[in-house]
């Protein structure tokens, strides 16, 4: 649908705008509803992928186009669907260059659905690559302050990342020897002849490192924060809500699944790596006067727990981290509209200026508000499901870890209750007395769609565990199998 969307935009004539808006939503609305669709009517008890469609494409190197639903990906393509409509109807306030805006958009919706999609690694690369492009010249156009050095800076980093990843790719494609990019394929022979194990220590961190960088993985996690701060609203919402997550989606699929023996060497190095994630950004977020910088360090600090239960290993800490990326995505995305909103319409991010606007914008006030206990991990939200699970996974095998990271609960209770303080509540400037809330359904809709979802599965979690577990539970028989092999 976005595909379709986009082929009808470049027909449209520029000067067409609000015909161009209407196309765009239709289309990513759409593919909110098929989302929907699918995650719904995925057979959790017959498991595997489903909704499988596969086209041979490069034969002699077995590529095919070959798209399926399981457990894990159902729930990251359902948060697509929230945070792109979401993104889609923030962008409203997009008045130059339109129809370019809205290309470039629905290309970063289609890569990152076509990633999810992919069940043949080639494929997954390259709707990874699709994806990422589009937000350098997103943010080169329509971002603010520092845009120039923001997008080069994520350009590069993303770069180098994906280029180590796919060092490592084609490495791990030569080295299995079945001529196929097939994952099934793959993850099915090494079930049963496992890459031995000198070549897997030196494959596993080249994907575990390409693709940590798109995850913020310390310390390469600098390009995030000024990357988000200048891009415009959508593409901060899709980049930190949901682009980040393909670092984790990969690291699970093509290095934990296919090299357990070099997860269990590797893994807890990660694990210490997270727990810098946790506080060495938190520390940072928690003396941050811009709030979308602010918002970025959180969002950096967030990717640690996500990285402490992938070092786990264990189906409760895989679980747990699959439903913290669904958790933070959704949240991720509300505060970036959040903030949006509000610099749209005071002209400034800034702590020291803003303060007793909940005076003049209550709505906007209550749903960060909201999103700020949902981020310090207050049960009811999505994300207390997901970071309890995963410092229960990691007791065992982390405990020190798992102290530091509930501290790292707690350092982000405090940034998050002090930018409510400092930007919301206390006296009003004179100058926001002429402020407007959000108003109409159109303008209110993106916010509660997606505070609707942090509540619905924070009340209701096994609304989206029952798939994740699914797709979780053979994968970690199957990692506990090869690690229990001599």
């Amino acid at each position: 649908m976005p595909a379709v969307a986009l082929i009808a935009i470049t027909l449209v004539s520029k000067e067409k705008s609000n015909l161009i808006r209407q196309i765009a939503n239709t289309g990513i609305f759409l593919s909110l509803l098929l989302s929907g669709y699918v995650f719904v009517n995925y057979n959790h008890v017959q498991g595997g992928f489903q909704f499988v469609e596969q086209i041979p494409w490069v034969i002699p190197f077995g590529i095919s186009y070959h798209l399926g639903i399981d457990g894990i990906n159902s729930v990251l393509v359902l948060l697509l669907g929230i945070s792109s409509f979401a993104a889609t109807l923030v962008s409203k306030n997009i008045k130059d260059r339109v129809k370019e805006y809205y290309i470039l958009l629905l290309l970063i919706v289609l890569g990152t659905y076509g990633a999810f999609l992919s069940v043949d690694i080639f494929f997954f690369y390259f709707f990874h690559e699709i994806a990422a492009v589009p937000t350098f010249l997103m943010m080169s156009l329509w971002g603010s302050g520092r845009k120039d050095y923001g997008a080069m800076k994520l350009m590069l980093y993303l770069t180098a990342g994906a280029s180590i990843a796919l060092v490592g790719l084609i490495a791990l494609y030569c080295h299995v020897g079945l001529n196929s990019f097939n994952l099934i394929e793959i993850q099915q022979y090494l079930a049963t002849n496992p890459l031995p194990v000198h070549v897997q220590y030196w494959i596993f961190p080249l994907i575990v490192l390409g693709f940590g960088i798109t995850l913020t993985l310390w310390p390469f996690y600098t390009w995030a924060p000024v990357g988000y701060a200048t891009a415009p609203t959508a593409v901060s919402m899709l980049h930190a809500g949901v682009l980040k997550k393909l670092g984790a989606y990969a690291i699970l699929r093509f290095a934990i699944l296919l090299m357990p023996q070099a997860a269990a060497v590797w893994m807890p190095v990660v694990a210490i790596l997270a727990i810098l994630n946790i506080l060495y950004c938190g520390l940072i977020a928690l003396v941050q006067r811009d709030i979308k910088y602010l918002l970025g360090y959180s969002s950096c600090s967030h990717m640690g727990y996500v990285l402490l239960g992938l070092a786990c290993i264990n189906v409760i800490g895989l679980n747990g981290v699959v439903a913290l990326m669904f958790a933070h995505g959704i949240l991720a995305s509300l505060g970036f509209a959040l903030i949006g909103f509000v610099s749209d319409q005071t002209q400034t991010r800034n702590l020291d200026e803003l303060g007793g606007i909940a005076k003049r914008m209550p709505f906007i006030a209550t749903c960060f508000s909201m999103m700020a206990l949902a981020s310090a991990g207050v049960p009811g939200f999505a994300n207390f499901v997901g970071e309890i699970m995963v410092l229960i996974g990691s007791w065992d095998a982390y405990r020190w870890q798992t102290v530091l990271a509930v501290l790292g609960i707690v350092l982000g209770a405090v940034y998050m209750l002090k930018t409510i303080r400092l930007g919301f509540q206390g006296p009003m400037n004179a100058k926001w007395a002429k402020l407007s809330d959000a108003q109409t359904i159109t303008e209110k809709l993106p916010f509660v769609l997606l505070l609707a979802a942090l509540i619905a599965v924070g009340c209701w979690p096994s609304f989206i565990l029952r798939n994740i577990d699914s797709g979780i539970k053979p994968l970690s028989q199957q990692i506990q199998k090869s690690l229990n092999q001599p």
